[in-house]
């Protein structure tokens, strides 16, 4: 069976690549899907497309609606959405991630450290598995192609 997953989360680390190693190396097909995660390339779109703010809530506000143009499409093609939290920042657009897929009907997969359990137990209820490291995540997806 072939899917097509999304990963959403931190983007200080490389849990995105051992994910898609981990499915290369299982033989899965599955389509990978993720935001831009080059930070200055995600912050800036807005205003090198749509022109110069002299406010950082507009020139924000600009950067989030074209993420959201692509994080909402892919979403919604994704058969499941993995979303990593981690512990040095605050990913309030992974939560906001999570709550498109929950209100899609999209199995979610929960990945972070056990520390983070009592802030994020909403969304670790709402999710099919909760998780902590890649390699788990990859067996779920070996699991379910199967």
């Amino acid at each position: 069976m072939d899917y097509s997953i999304y990963l959403s989360g931190e983007i200080h680390s490389d849990w995105r690549e051992q994910i898609e190693s981990g499915i290369k190396e299982s033989g899965l097909d599955i389509t990978i899907y993720s935001p831009v995660t080059h930070h200055e390339s995600s912050d800036e779109v807005g205003v090198k497309i749509l022109g110069e703010e002299e406010k950082p809530f507009w020139k924000d506000h600009k950067a989030a609606k074209i993420n959201a143009i692509r994080t909402n499409t892919l979403i919604q093609r994704s058969d499941v959405v993995v979303v990593r939290f981690g512990e040095k920042y605050k990913q309030w657009n992974a939560a906001f991630d999570a709550g498109i897929a929950i209100g899609l009907g999209i199995p979610l997969i929960v990945m972070h450290d056990p520390a983070l359990t009592h802030p994020l137990k909403e969304i670790d209820g709402a999710a099919m598995a909760v998780t902590e490291t890649p390699q788990q995540v990859v067996e779920i997806l070996k699991y379910i192609s199967r």
